[in-house]
């Protein structure tokens, strides 16, 4: 991903989150005809209280504070004013979570006292918010009030949020709100393939945690949300676990996201390791706390809250510390999480019963979630392109030290120590003939012309031996004024020749200021292919070196060549000397 695309996806983003915060989406109000109901009184009590019991208005606390779901009992009561002249309610409806039974109870101003009793598995949610219905008892123009009896509740939005509805899909959540909660969802799928992309490349840790924290997150919006219906029935306790179950998990999840992502420098070693712990402990208490089991019912709704404090508390410890240390990463995160810990913070005090709000609250959360992960998907693809600049930088910089070590930094021709690494697989290669070349009296052109002219004159003697694109001869500079040429194919001699020829013009061209030419002397060994494997490098250059010693002494400016036979076996009488040429005859 380069920059155009890291704009191009932080655009798209902003686009998002602008039209869903536009006024009046976030929270949106119902638009059904009917108004819906809410609870008048509510109360709470030990499990041997009866309907009957709670007829009297003494009984009730009609303010709204005081909202408790950790006692065996919670008690809501709607009076019959709220839908006075009006049509009568036939449905129960409130926030999904778990519970033993629900009896709801139609009082008449005569005192007779209509119920029925709901077990967990007989509630229905439906796609109209995280919320689930109940049918009412018979409502008959003399009732003055529905009371209703829900054992063993474990969270207090299922007493705050309770209302009655008129039709069997009326509920606080319109479309509108749904189909924006499916557009963060959406918002949330995209994010899963760039990890997946990410990954290929960096095959860093913390991209396989973001792609879990991604993947929970999108669960709990569908769960916690309620938009799971839209596709499937899901059974109530399965929407009241995973919900907060995924919110444990996602949240454990970024405390150990943070840690991988953060630069070595961010965190403390003891900052880490408690950054660490906390993730863990987020994953593990809170979310045994999320499965909402009836033996922990008194201490589960508000124990989920009070643990996920240390988290709230270290987490942002974690990021200021980073922030002070000075992290790029950490003001990514600092972004990307401070929506979040406030919208939670929000939703505990509303989860502790503090106040009571609406569920359209809830949708600052989705969003908070929807922007933290596009925002941490930012600082991936940032860190991205940070490792790959890096990994650039790395590759440059090994191609650099490695062209020093085996090339001559003068001449750029390979060094002697790369052809000697290299010189078994030349000769597999066909390269046959090993020419070696000096220049005539160099020394007297760096006494009188001074060593910058002499190394010019390296540079261009080495130009005319590197052939161009020519694939069949390789230039190695051996060091001072010595060269050696590898050359393969039909014509090396004649090649090789023309080559040592071609160092006199080009030194002529290329260096001026030379009051004479500069010639060279070669010594050249033609190998059969049969005998590429018979003598190594230093064997090929002792002969050539004669060659080239013999080349010096018959007058320089001259080549001295040999061409080796093989035998299988020893000769029996050697052939007369002028039948094949012999080592150190000179070729003009």
């Amino acid at each position: 991903m380069d920059r155009r695309a890291l704009r191009n996806l932080a655009a798209v983003a902003a686009a998002i989150l602008a039209f869903l915060l536009m006024p009046g989406h976030t929270y949106a109000k119902s638009t059904h005809d009917h108004p819906l109901v809410e609870a008048a009184c509510h109360s709470s009590s030990g499990a041997e209280v009866e309907l009957i019991d709670m007829v009297a208005l003494s009984s009730w606390n009609c303010s709204d504070a005081g909202w408790r779901a950790n006692q065996p009992v919670a008690w809501l009561r709607f009076d019959a004013q709220s839908w006075a002249d009006k049509e009568k309610p036939r449905y129960f409806f409130t926030r999904n979570a778990r519970f033993e039974t629900i009896t709801i109870g139609v009082l008449d101003e005569d005192g007779t006292l209509r119920s029925l009793r709901y077990s967990e598995e007989m509630a229905k949610p439906f796609a109209a918010g995280p919320v689930f219905r109940l049918e009412l008892p018979e409502v008959m123009g003399d009732t003055s009030a529905v009371i209703v009896k829900i054992d063993k509740p474990h969270s207090v939005p299922l007493l705050t949020e309770a209302r009655l509805s008129f039709h069997p899909e009326d509920a606080s959540w319109t479309q509108l709100d749904m189909m924006l909660l499916a557009l963060v969802v959406g918002m949330l799928v995209l994010p899963l393939f760039f990890d997946v992309s990410f990954f290929i490349v960096l095959r860093e840790r913390f991209v396989v945690i973001h792609a879990m924290m991604v993947a929970s997150m999108i669960v709990y919006v569908l769960f916690a949300g309620g938009l799971i219906t839209v596709f499937a029935d899901v059974p109530l306790w399965v929407m009241a676990v995973a919900g907060p179950l995924c919110w444990a998990i996602g949240c454990g999840l970024s405390a150990l996201f943070l840690v991988g992502f953060l630069e070595e420098y961010a965190q403390s070693p003891f900052m880490r390791r408690l950054t660490l712990a906390t993730g863990l402990w987020t994953i593990l208490v809170p979310g045994f706390f999320a499965l909402q089991l009836h033996a922990t019912q008194p201490v589960d709704d508000l124990w989920y809250f009070y643990t996920f404090i240390p988290a709230m508390v270290i987490i942002t410890a974690a990021i200021a510390e980073a922030l002070w240390r000075g992290s790029k990463g950490a003001r990514f995160l600092a972004v990307a999480w401070s929506p979040i810990i406030l919208s939670s913070l929000e939703r505990m005090l509303r989860g502790l019963g503090i106040y009571a709000g609406p569920s359209q609250l809830d949708q600052t959360l989705y969003l908070a979630v929807a922007m933290e992960v596009i925002v941490i998907s930012l600082a991936i693809a940032s860190r991205f392109l940070a490792i790959r600049r890096e990994r650039d930088a790395a590759v440059t910089e090994s191609k650099l030290l490695e062209q020093l070590s085996t090339h001559d930094p003068l001449t750029g021709l390979m060094n002697r120590r790369a052809v000697e690494e290299r010189f078994v697989d030349l000769q597999s290669q066909g390269f046959d003939t090993f020419a070696l070349v000096d220049l005539d009296h160099f020394k007297t052109i760096n006494d009188r012309f001074g060593h910058q002219v002499g190394d010019k004159a390296l540079v261009a003697c080495g130009r005319a031996l590197q052939g161009g694109d020519d694939r069949d001869t390789i230039a190695v500079r051996l060091g001072g004024e010595e060269f050696v040429v590898l050359l393969r194919g039909k014509g090396a001699l004649e090649r090789a020749e023309a080559m040592r020829q071609s160092i006199t013009l080009r030194i002529a061209r290329d260096v001026e200021g030379l009051e004479r030419p500069v010639t060279a002397s070669m010594g050249v060994i033609e190998l059969p292919r049969a005998s590429d494997q018979l003598m190594g490098f230093d064997d090929l250059y002792s002969r050539a070196d004669q060659l080239l010693y013999n080349a010096k002494a018959a007058g320089r400016n001259r080549t001295c060549f040999e061409r080796l036979t093989v035998f299988k076996s020893p000769p029996a009488t050697r052939k007369a000397a002028g039948s094949t040429r012999k080592p150190g005859k000179a070729a003009a």
